[in-house]
């Protein structure tokens, strides 16, 4: 419904079914000195007719930029299928799968986003999603100080500072300790990352948060040789075209599924893809479905394929303090997204949208770098563990590379955004010796005339002439 249409009288009436005398009963235990005092500072009520006029006003003000922002959450394409599919009520209006008998067909879609997840990592199991990539990383440590009985996070500084954060915060709440180091410019130098027998996960993003390419046997030997879990953090759109984490021994892989259909929104909602070995399925946080077959016949002697919620126990429901997670729920709607969206493309598609990225990320830091005073940091050439040769013939980075900037970089993105353009982002805010540089992304979406008037943009700002780049 548009609105609520509840009056005076119906309230009144709710009210006395509840047993309560009046909506400030209702909320006396509030404390007093939260109540708010006075009035709502609210403009004056408008008929529906002033309210649309008011809105569509609103509305106008509205510009479509063309964006090269991205450090995980990033503008690709959403087939027409994705909003089609999970705009049906019996799918936008669903809730809890408990009851498997009346969740047929929920529990089904969340089977095949499990099915395709598993197939996109190259795992054994996957779960029926987390809230975004950011917790999915944070609930695998926990998972794996659980199977190891460690207490200790080593995590590459070149994952996502997001990331980091989240299981900063992890750690602290849960009495474990976090270790960030390993950076080398934009890679990680994986000799210097210090791990022991103390050691519950080794934790890498790859590509990593600069989009550089990892070199992922070294993270395999460093974790596994002394007894730790390897746990991967990739971007989806990657994986149609790289080495999956199954490929190189990964224990535990992530990713924040928003590229897989999900729309930018202002930074949420996200999904979190998380798939294990099987072996660890059991300490697996969030929920499982599972597909089985009834055990009576229909009349035609078949015995039909049915859906239910498993390995669940009960105190991921009521006892929180007994539970492997307190992660008790799963991004429904936006798994079913990411469903329809790698049903829709297919292997083929996928890999077609992450060779689009690649050439013309490629392309713009080309551009780029045909710049006086600006340069574009190069990923070492021991970096060699891609697909093929696809990456490996050129710089090896995935949809987003770094850009060194003589001026200031919100300087630069001012200028950009005059231009209707988002540039990239700052790098200063998050690395201390990376000031002055610029983490540029480009999707399969971006197309040459933007590119190269992003190009020209960042020309005419290195000269901070504003008329000619506004011209």
């Amino acid at each position: 419904m548009a609105y609520i249409p509840n009056t005076e009288s119906d309230r009144q009436r709710m009210l006395e079914r509840i047993g309560a005398s009046s909506v400030a009963e209702l909320f006396e235990q509030i404390p007093t000195e939260l109540h708010m005092r006075g009035t709502l500072s609210l403009p004056a009520p408008m008929t529906e007719i002033e309210l649309r006029q008011h809105f569509a006003e609103l509305a106008s003000a509205n510009r479509s930029y063309a964006t090269f922002l991205g450090a995980g959450i990033y503008d690709h394409y959403i087939p027409s299928t994705v909003p089609a599919i999970i705009g049906r009520a019996e799918f936008y209006t669903c809730y809890t799968p408990y009851q498997p008998e009346i969740s047929q067909g929920t529990l089904q879609s969340i089977f095949e986003f499990q099915t395709l997840i598993c197939d996109l990592t190259g795992m054994d199991v996957s779960n029926a999603s987390l809230y975004d990539g950011a917790t999915a990383l944070a609930e695998a440590a926990l998972m794996a100080s659980s199977i190891t009985g460690r207490t200790e996070w080593v995590v590459s500084e070149c994952v996502n500072p997001a990331y980091r954060e989240t299981l900063r915060t992890y750690a602290w709440a849960s009495g474990h300790t976090l270790v960030e180091a390993g950076r080398e410019g934009i890679v990680t130098d994986f000799a210097k990352l210090s791990v022991g027998s103390h050691t519950a996960c080794v934790i890498v993003q790859n590509p990593n948060f600069f989009g550089s390419l990892e070199t992922m046997a070294d993270a395999e030997k460093l974790a596994h040789g002394c007894g730790a879990l390897l746990v991967v953090s990739s971007d989806p759109i990657s994986l149609g075209l790289l080495k999956p984490p199954g490929a190189y021994d990964a224990d535990i892989a992530v990713a924040e599924g928003q590229p897989l259909g999900i729309p930018m929104s202002f930074g949420g909602p996200g999904l979190g893809l998380f798939a294990c070995k099987q072996q660890y399925v059991r300490q697996m946080p969030g929920r499982v479905v599972g597909a089985t077959t009834a055990l009576a016949p229909t009349d035609e002697g078949e015995c039909k394929r049915g859906y239910v919620l498993t390995l669940q126990t009960r105190e991921q429901h009521i006892r929180r303090e007994k539970a492997t997670s307190n992660i008790c729920t799963n991004q429904g709607l936006c798994a079913l997204a990411a469903t329809v969206y790698l049903s829709t493309l297919g292997k083929n598609g996928l890999r077609k949208v992450a060779e689009l990225c690649v050439a013309k990320s490629h392309y713009l830091a080309d551009r780029i770098a045909e710049l006086p005073e600006l340069s574009v940091e190069k990923v070492p050439e021991r970096v060699s563990d891609a697909s093929g040769d696809f990456l490996t013939r050129s710089r090896a980075f995935f949809k987003e590379f770094v850009v060194k900037c003589p001026r200031p970089v919100a300087q630069i993105n001012e200028r950009l955004r005059e231009r209707g353009i988002i540039g990239g982002l700052d790098l200063g805010r998050f690395y201390a010796d990376l000031a002055g540089c610029m983490l540029v992304c480009a999707t399969e979406k971006r197309t040459r005339e933007e590119m190269d008037a992003f190009v020209e943009t960042v020309r005419c700002a290195q000269n901070d002439t504003a008329a000619e780049v506004l011209r």
